[in-house]
């Protein structure tokens, strides 16, 4: 049973330790190796505490919960930062640890994110990725579609990021029901 809920303040570590031990495993040739090996559980921690609890309506990180009681997800939202037309909120990050990717999770978090936003007065969305992460189907899989891409450059190098948006969130956040 996994269960979604707000993070709290004192969840910080946990996501912390998602977003790197992630970031590592999934970016692993996508990025540069120095960058990723150098990444900091405790500058992590900082910067999660820092923006822990919610900090308004349509905005918040969420954090799944496995059987356990261990955080092995998270995803964290808000208002769009980007100025693509069209799209009022976005999903700033989604993270799983690798045991937990096919369980579910990732579509749970997205879907419970959508639902916050939706509560929040945001009725469309986006996700940016990496256009080099093969992970990104996920966001077709649950009805996203491309809407824009853009290049730029990370940690020294060129990297291209593709937008998959939601003009409607309603049928992303009904995903919390499908089984």
């Amino acid at each position: 049973m996994v269960l979604i809920r707000d993070a709290q303040a004192g969840d910080a570590t946990a996501i912390a330790r998602v977003h790197v031990a992630s970031w590592q495993s999934t970016y692993a040739g996508m990025l540069p190796a120095k960058y990723l090996t150098g990444m900091s559980l405790r500058g992590a921690e900082a910067r999660w505490r820092g923006s822990l609890p919610d900090r308004g309506p349509g905005m918040g990180t969420l954090v799944a919960v496995d059987e356990d009681g261990a955080v092995v997800g998270f995803c964290s939202f808000g208002p769009q930062r980007r100025g693509i037309d069209g799209f009022a909120g976005e999903v700033y990050a989604l993270y799983l640890l690798d045991d937990a990717k096919g369980r579910g999770m990732g579509r749970l978090l997205m879907a419970a994110s959508a639902e916050r936003m939706l509560a929040g007065g945001f009725r469309s969305g986006l996700v940016w990725c990496l256009s080099t992460n093969p992970t990104r189907w996920f966001y077709e899989r649950l009805g996203g579609v491309r809407v824009a891409d853009r290049p730029g450059r990370f940690a020294g190098s060129e990297i291209v990021e593709l937008a998959y948006g939601w003009r409607d969130l309603v049928p992303l956040a009904g995903q919390s029901a499908v089984g």
